[in-house]
């Protein structure tokens, strides 16, 4: 069960972004051709007003074909074609070509549906024809693309906000200085440690609750003592030192969270503003961690998202729920990543262009998706590794 509810919340957080993208294209004036949830072969498809609404067979991601999202130039078409059919079909390819230099929409749709008639239906006929058409992205002004581009992460980003208000109003986790757990074999079990002390100090310090975590990472394992209140005495624990675990340092000890009443809405809407700065901030920095090579252990894959969801929906619905919003956040995020495919991407290439005061060929487009390809190789070889192997490989 948990592994359902864990690949159906991802299902719905991808259907969420494919439908800020597709309702914002919509309203600005673009007609998407295609919805779809998955990638690959369709399993199932229906086409409705113009728009083709499927689910693939690989049930990873989603998304929505907005038509023209380069502008066409000529000789995309003849790069697509084997050689024998090139020369076979040069007389053709020549007037298509010398449609698209003049700007030529009419004559341009005419060759095509003439190539067709050799080619018969083809993904680049397809996508070649919706890029002459009125409506195509490359025609829009730049504040429509970016409308319907940033529409898909800023769903993501309002709904992980909205999702976590309503936890808050419901009931709020408060942090408390109270050790639940010692892990066996740690720094904290050999230095003498217990479930149920209560820490009141690190290193010389008072520590509040929320802070134990920060204050035990920045000894940077230099060994420092532990002030607990044991049944109502204070005792020093240690000298101890934190050990290097999954990119921080670390003693080996849980501390316990309680459950308390709710908030109102406008204290709930204001932690959740606090909560979604905090992992906007925390994702940032993560980022520029791995650019130097550093936390690559932190990395995780679409496998450790769904065992870590499946995990918090067997813990409770509340946690399924924040972990879903915490997800949410993160898509919304790494979608803003300034590379394409990434909706980031397309709004840096928007911009781009506004500047420059015409558009790209498709071979800037492609020659840019490249790097983001390769990041995401990078990106997907880490979180596989982490996820299946453990962050030492």
């Amino acid at each position: 069960m948990g592994l359902t509810a864990a690949i159906i919340g991802l299902a719905v957080l991808v259907m969420i972004h494919e439908a800020g993208h597709f309702f914002a294209a919509r309203a600005v004036g673009m007609t998407p051709r295609k919805f779809y949830l998955g990638f690959g072969p369709p399993i199932v498809k229906k086409t409705r007003g113009g728009v083709e609404y499927g689910i693939g067979s690989v049930p990873l991601g989603g998304y929505v074909k907005i038509p023209g999202m380069n502008r066409p130039s000529p000789g995309d078409l003849a790069a697509t074609l084997p050689v024998e059919q090139r020369e076979r079909l040069r007389p053709e390819l020549a007037l298509l070509d010398s449609a698209i230099d003049r700007g030529d929409d009419a004559a341009a749709l005419a060759a095509v549906a003439e190539l067709r008639r050799e080619l018969g239906e083809s993904r680049f006929l397809q996508e070649l024809e919706w890029s002459l058409a009125p409506d195509a992205y490359w025609r829009q002004t730049t504040w429509r693309r970016l409308v319907a581009i940033f529409a898909g992460p800023a769903v993501n980003l309002v709904f992980a906000f909205l999702l976590f208000t309503g936890l808050f109003v419901v009931a709020t986790t408060r942090d408390t200085n109270v050790i639940g757990q010692v892990l066996a074999k740690s720094p904290a079990a050999a230095a003498g440690l217990r479930n149920g002390d209560r820490v009141l100090g690190i290193g010389g310090r008072p520590v509040q609750p929320k802070d134990i975590p920060a204050r035990i990472r920045a000894t940077g394992g230099r060994p420092f003592r532990v002030l607990v209140d044991r049944g109502g005495r204070r005792v020093a624990i240690g000298p101890l030192r934190a050990k290097p675990t999954q990119g921080a340092y670390r003693i080996g000890i849980a501390i316990e969270s309680r459950t308390g009443a709710g908030e109102s809405v406008p204290a709930a809407a204001r932690d959740s503003v606090k909560l979604t700065w905090d992992v906007t901030a925390g994702t940032v920095a993560g980022l520029g961690h791995l650019a130097v090579g550093r936390d690559t252990d932190q990395v995780s894959s679409s496998v450790g998202i769904v065992r870590v969801s499946a995990q918090a929906w067997r813990s409770g619905l509340r946690d399924f729920l924040f972990v879903l919003g915490l997800i949410s956040l993160a898509l919304g995020l790494l979608n803003l990543l300034p590379v394409l495919p990434l909706d980031g991407g397309h709004i840096v290439i928007a911009l781009v262009e506004k500047l420059r005061g015409r558009t790209f060929q498709q071979a800037v487009y492609m020659r840019y998706t490249v790097v983001g390809l390769m990041l995401f190789a990078v990106l997907m070889y880490f979180g596989l590794r982490n996820d299946l192997f453990g962050g030492g490989g």
